[in-house]
Formats: structure tokens, C-alpha cells, sequence
């Protein structure tokens, strides 16, 4: 119940499987593959009291995870290496893909999901993270 209800008052999540949503729109989003990304959400989450923002994770291919950022957030800083962009800037387009909050989403599933439909990771505090997570030798 508290699923769909927060679903209902989250046009960009789907209501079920999975769907490419086009960055720029409704988010910015940052993708950081494997372990690195991984330890990078669970670091968010004791940050902010286990409630970073919408993150992403896929079970397949790159495991990356993907981290949702407010619209305008990404293109015109500088990310640590082994950081990947996605946003709608001149010349690029890039989309993210967006799990359901319930139901077979496989390989994707929310580690953090959204709140509401406003609501995303800090941007200058993920990056502040990331720095720390993915600097050689960690």
C-alpha cells in the first residue's frame, strides 16, 4: 500500500518492470560500476541517516549503480574518475533506466528509492563521497 501510494505521486517511476527514463528531464544521474559503487550508496546511507536520495542498482552486466541527482547537476562539474555522466547536454543525450518500486524488475532494483518526486542525492555531496570512495588506493 505505502508503495503505491508513493508511486502514484512519482510520474517518472514506472508502474511495473522497467523503463528508460531520458536524463534532463526529471534527474541528473551519476553511474559508478561495481563494488565501488556499491560501497559509495551504503557510505551515502550512513551519511544521511539511510536516506540519500533515489540510488539505483543494477544485478547484471556492469553492477552499476546508478545515483539520481537534480536536473542541471552534472554536466558542468568535475567527478572523480570513474564516474559517468548522464545529462542532457549539447550534442548528448543518455537515459537511465528506472526500476518500479514493486514488483519482477530484475536486474534492477531501488537500494534507496525515492520519497517523492523531488527529491534527489545532494550532488556536492556525492561528489564530496565519491572523491573519498574511488581516490586511488582505497
Amino acid at each position: 500500500m505505502i508503495a503505491e501510494t508513493r508511486q502514484s505521486k512519482i510520474g517518472w517511476v514506472p508502474e511495473r518492470g522497467f523503463q528508460l527514463r531520458k536524463a534532463g528531464v526529471q534527474f541528473d544521474a551519476v553511474r559508478i560500476d561495481g563494488d565501488q559503487g556499491r560501497d559509495l550508496a551504503d557510505f551515502l546511507g550512513e551519511l544521511t541517516g539511510g536516506d540519500p536520495g533515489p540510488v539505483v542498482i543494477e544485478a547484471n552486466g556492469r553492477h552499476g549503480v546508478y545515483f539520481l541527482l537534480p536536473v542541471g547537476s552534472t554536466s558542468h562539474r568535475a567527478w572523480p574518475r570513474g564516474v559517468t555522466r548522464f545529462n542532457s547536454s549539447p550534442g548528448a543525450i543518455s537515459f537511465v533506466p528506472v526500476p518500479a518500486l514493486t514488483g519482477r524488475t530484475w536486474p534492477l532494483s531501488w537500494r534507496f528509492p525515492p520519497v517523492n518526486a523531488h527529491r534527489f542525492v545532494h550532488p556536492l555531496l556525492l561528489r564530496s563521497a565519491a572523491s573519498e570512495v574511488l581516490r586511488p588506493g582505497s
